[in-house]
Formats: C-alpha cells, structure tokens, sequence
C-alpha cells in the first residue's frame, strides 16, 4: 500500500507536541513492515538550516483557494529511508514558530488544499491520505469536492486522526467561502452549531477516525471529554478506531542516548544512579541516594493535573522525596513551583521552559515520573519514562490507562489513580515511596519497565489494519 501521511509537523524537522513524533516515527515503522509511506509537511522558515540543506526541489504549481491563486513549491528530503515532502509558501509559512498567527485558518487552508493538488504535479499516486488534527482536516473535504471527478483521485481514501480533541479549528461562517474556498452550497461540510469546524468536516468526509489511544476513543464519545463533538462521533462510530501511539525506540534508548551522564541497559541497570546523581546535582539538589527523586517534564497548564499537584505540594514534600520539574506554560503554576523551589530549595528544583537534553536527563535520572493528567489522549512521556526504567505514577485517563498498570496487580509497570483526586494522587506517590525502599523489588520494578515495549511495531501492524479496511483488503 502507498500511503501519504500528511501533518503540520514532523521530526526531526519541526516539533511542536506529539504529533511530530507519531509523525517521525510511524511512516518509518510502516516502511519496514513493507508499505510505503511518504510524509508530506509545510516549508517552514524555522526549519534548522543543515536539514534545509538536506532538501532538493522538484516542482512548483499554484493551488486556487477562493479567490486566491497562491504559489506553492515542492521539495523532497529522505531520512531513515522515509520521503518527506515540504510545500513551500513563504508568505504562509517564512515565520517564526508553527501556530498562533492571525490567519492560520488560511495558512492550513492551503497547506490542505495544497496536498492532494500536489498530487498531480509529483510523480506518487498513494492508495490512502492519512490526515492529521485540524491543520489537514480539510483535505478530505477537497478531496471530495474538488478531485473526485478527476480518475487519478476516484480510489484515493482518507485517514483522519484524531490527537487532541481540544484543537478543531473552529472560526466564524463568514471565512468558509472567503477563505476556505469552500461554496456556500457546501458549507454544511464544516458547519457546526453555527460556526465552521475543520475537524466536524474530516470526521464527516474521511473513511476513517482515528485516536491515539482505545481509551481516548471511547472518552471522545462522552461530552465530558469531547469537547462539543460528541453526538458526532456516537453518528460515526462505526467508522471510529483507537490505536495507541509508540516512541522510537532508537530515539529514547537509554543505551545510546548521547544526553545522558551515563548510558544503561536492563543489565547495567545500577548506572541509572550516576544520571540520578548528575541530574539533582546540576539542578542544584543534594544527591542523597536513599532519597526518591519525582520527576515531571510537562506543559505548566490544569489539565496536565497542576491543579492536583498544586493542592497538596507540600504533602507530596512531606513523604521525603526531592521534585525536579521542567516545563512551561500558565504564569500561576509557573510562579507557584519557583515558589517552592524558594522555600524548600533542598527538595525542589525548577527550570521554567523546554529543554529537551534536561528533559532525557530527566527521564533517565529520577526515579519516578508523575503523570496526573485530567485528560491525556495518548501521552509518550509515560512510555518514555519506562524506557529508562523510571517508574510512572499516572491517572487512568486516555492512553495513561492503556499503557500503565497498576504494580498492585497483575502485569503492572506503574502506579495509578482513578479519580481525579489529590488525595488520590497522594497516595499513588506514597504507595511508590514505600516500595522504593524494598531495593530488591524497586530493581525488580525498574528492570520490568525497562523491558516493557511500546515501539511502534505494535502501532504500525494495528494501522495497517485500518488502511486495509478502508481499501477493501482482507487483513
């Protein structure tokens, strides 16, 4: 099978949250199982110069949006065996950062309409179109409109997946013809509760809906989860999948990672120490080896779960554990943990922002990895952490849920938390604290989260299955 995945970013060459890591790593997963699997992106400005340098050009069209008839070139780069194709619009996309601009309803208009149009300029006919969240939401809406009459278009499928919810491009009706370049005899394609809503339209028109978790998946059907799209996806449930996301193993790999003070396996696993003592120790902590350290690498945002871990902070403090925190993001639970940091300076160290070296120093260092999500569609750092052998200690919510149990039972790689609850919370940490000091059990626990495997085998073969059903294949 062909398949272009087509994403707003992908590693390495732009990266935002998880959509560029499920974009870097699955279509490489999916080559080595046979299929071939083409990425397409925008060109953006922000783009490192030596992976710019990686790109050779190919071709140039111009892609009608309403009234407009914008340029649009294209450039090709291979990395990891995998094609990348980068379509180039400087006035969309010569900017500093991916979104939070005025016009990102027109930006990601071309950009969706840009990707099957680019179809007829490149030598790749691909069996499906997999699209995801709102920034190529559109793409089957032009599909359908616009190219089916066209042969090379008639058997072409779509792929919609979902990552978060949260994010539909939602905009006023007044943009949908003006902008979107879609008529008003249409316009019932994106409408929703009297506005346009990008991601309403990929659900409607794609062959499938995909999440990045079965839990998340079934949660998106509830109002409480689904931000407004609920009664939709209950109409189009039959065509609704949830497949839990993986990590590149060869990316997180404790083995060779070239962040860390010392590389580990699952047989030198009592090397994880000399990153515990690098990590507290460069953030300015007291090294303390019977001491657990909790790490956290997160958005500074409530429905990370600051709120609950704002709430009993000190608690948390009082079962003897030191807190290394790394994130950004609203200025109360920014100015709350500097706040902590300034009055308990032996027990919490803060780095306000986004490293992504502090970060694996993190994720190789601490003991345990605090995960309270109220939501979590997928969430990687959980399957990051235990690629490094830290413990995580999550809420059941989302892919948390399908990637973590509970060490109380049977197959358990974690500690969690149902409700959402401080006092919950508060005791996932202590029942984590107390088996930190049975030191055989504790190793016993790191070596089983070290071999858990969530690489994206598992992912790649369940996809397959999708891009079977949709094509008519038996599986």
């Amino acid at each position: 099978m062909k398949i272009l995945f087509a994403a707003s970013e992908a590693f390495p060459f732009m990266a935002s949250g998880g959509l560029a890591d499920v974009a870097g790593s699955l279509p490489k997963a999916l080559q080595g199982r046979d299929q071939e699997c083409r990425i397409v992106m925008p060109l953006y400005g922000d783009i490192r110069s030596e992976l710019k340098e990686k790109m050779k050009y190919i071709t140039n069209f111009t892609v009608p949006l309403a009234w407009r008839q914008q340029y649009c070139g294209v450039f090709e780069a291979e990395v990891d065996g995998v094609t990348y194709y980068f379509l180039d619009n400087e006035y969309y996309f010569k900017r500093k950062g991916i979104y939070g601009f005025y016009d990102d309803a027109e930006r990601f208009s071309f950009f969706a309409k840009a990707i099957p149009e680019m179809l007829n300029y490149i030598d790749y006919a691909p069996d499906i179109i997999h699209c995801n969240d709102w920034q190529t939401a559109l793409t089957p809406v032009y599909l359908n409109l616009y190219f089916r009459h066209n042969p090379k278009f008639q058997n072409i499928r779509t792929v919609f997946t979902i990552h978060n919810i949260q994010y539909q491009g939602r905009y006023g009706m007044e943009i949908v013809e003006d902008v979107m370049g879609i008529p008003k005899y249409a316009g019932s394609m994106v409408e929703m509760e009297g506005c346009s809503n990008m991601m309403k339209g990929a659900i409607e028109q794609s062959d499938m809906v995909t999440t990045v978790s079965p839990t998340y998946a079934w949660e998106i059907t509830d109002p409480w989860f689904s931000h407004g799209l609920d009664e939709l996806l209950r109409r189009y449930n039959y065509k609704l999948a949830g497949i839990l996301n993986g990590i590149d193993g060869d990316v997180y790999n404790p083995a060779t990672d070239p962040n860390i003070a010392k590389n580990y396996t699952v047989k030198t696993v009592a090397d994880k120490k000399v990153n515990k003592r690098d990590l507290v120790e460069s953030m300015g902590l007291e090294y303390k080896d019977e001491v657990p350290v909790v790490g956290m690498v997160t958005r500074l945002v409530a429905h990370k779960g600051l709120d609950l871990v704002k709430y009993i902070f000190e608690d948390l403090l009082r079962l003897g554990v030191q807190f290394v925190i790394l994130g950004s993001g609203d200025y109360i639970f920014e100015n709350f943990f500097n706040e902590m940091q300034a009055r308990y300076p032996e027990q919490v160290a803060v780095k306000i922002g986004f490293i992504p070296s502090l970060a694996r120093k993190i994720y190789a260092g601490a003991d345990m990895f605090l995960m309270p999500s109220k939501s979590e569609p997928c969430g990687l750092a959980q399957m990051i952490s235990l690629r490094y052998g830290t413990i995580p200690i999550v809420r059941e919510t989302g892919g948390l849920k399908d990637s973590i149990k509970d060490l109380g039972g049977e197959g358990g790689n974690g500690y969690t938390f149902k409700t959402y609850n401080a006092h919950d919370m508060l005791g996932a940490v202590q029942r984590a604290v107390s088996l930190y000091h049975y030191h055989d059990k504790w190793k016993a626990a790191v070596v089983n989260a070290m071999k858990c495997d969530f690489s994206w085998a598992r992912s790649a073969d369940e996809y397959i299955k999708v891009y079977k059903r949709v094509l008519g294949l038996s599986e």
